[in-house]
């Protein structure tokens, strides 16, 4: 079992920045396959990123690619995203998600069995 925390989010203007934290706990957070989704406003939760259990693979959805970067600290615990050239259609509630030995193109939530609790992402325009 890991258990996930995330941190970060807040209201940035269009084409700001903000830094996204997930803080892992329990299990060998280099075990898991981590992954951010996003759900914004009546809208289904969608995958927005995943890194493999070395950091060395990344694989985004085509919306984010080139503004966002996913990355990990396993010596930390920590899960981050960073975000670049906000856009208000960013705006979302960010969750965190792992998935143990799991493959960093898996971008259903079906296949992740571990999620935090969420951090508000807001761009205004």
């Amino acid at each position: 079992q890991v258990q996930l925390v995330e941190s970060g989010g807040g209201l940035v203007q269009a084409g700001g920045s903000l830094r996204l934290s997930c803080a892992a706990s329990g299990r060998p957070f280099s075990s898991y396959t981590m992954a951010w989704f996003r759900q914004a406003p009546g809208k289904e939760r969608e995958f927005v990123a995943a890194i493999g259990w070395i950091g060395h693979t990344t694989y985004y959805i085509d919306s984010v690619k080139g503004r966002f970067n996913c990355s990990r600290d396993n010596a930390k615990n920590t899960l981050y995203l960073q975000m670049n050239s906000l856009k208000p259609e960013d705006t979302a509630v960010y969750y965190c998600a792992a998935n143990r030995y799991g493959s960093v193109s898996s971008s259903g939530q079906s296949e992740y069995a571990h999620w935090g609790q969420g951090t508000q992402v807001t761009v205004s325009s």
